[in-house]
């Protein structure tokens, strides 16, 4: 495992061969599988499971409710949500849950709404706006994507 020096890796659950680049925060409760690749200025929260050789590109947030199974790449600034009605100091009681499946691909800044599925090998066009699931194997692109 590699951890930069200027990344605030606390988590202890990250598998072997997977770097995480600088100026990126993963806290605690993150789960982290093997041969991951986490470029700089990413934030993962807690409640998140990421498999096994999965690439997450620079500018990336990874919210509480956040499970990416293996093989799929995450492109830069991919904006993820985990609440469909936020308000400032007011919280769910639990977050929305995100599922991207395996193998599949979301492109530069696509945004991604609370509680979708992304099917397995799917593909998220850049720029896309996420609404609702995509189907394994389909591709999708717009605002919102289709």
């Amino acid at each position: 495992m590699f951890l930069h020096e200027l990344s605030d890796v606390q988590s202890e659950n990250i598998g072997e061969d997977s770097k995480v680049w600088q100026f990126c925060v993963v806290l605690p409760g993150a789960v982290i599988g093997r041969n991951v690749n986490i470029c700089s200025h990413c934030l993962i929260e807690n409640d998140v499971v990421i498999g096994n050789n999965v690439t997450i590109k620079s500018g990336v947030q990874i919210w509480d409710g956040i499970v990416i199974e293996d093989n799929a790449f995450i492109g830069p600034n991919v904006t993820f949500t985990n609440d469909k009605m936020p308000r400032s100091k007011q919280y769910p009681e639990t977050f929305l849950k995100t599922h991207v499946c395996r193998g599949a691909s979301i492109g530069g800044n696509a945004t991604i709404l609370p509680g979708v599925t992304i099917g397995e090998n799917a593909m998220v066009g850049a720029g896309s706006v996420v609404t609702k699931n995509v189907p394994a194997g389909a591709t999708v692109y717009g605002n919102p994507a289709r």
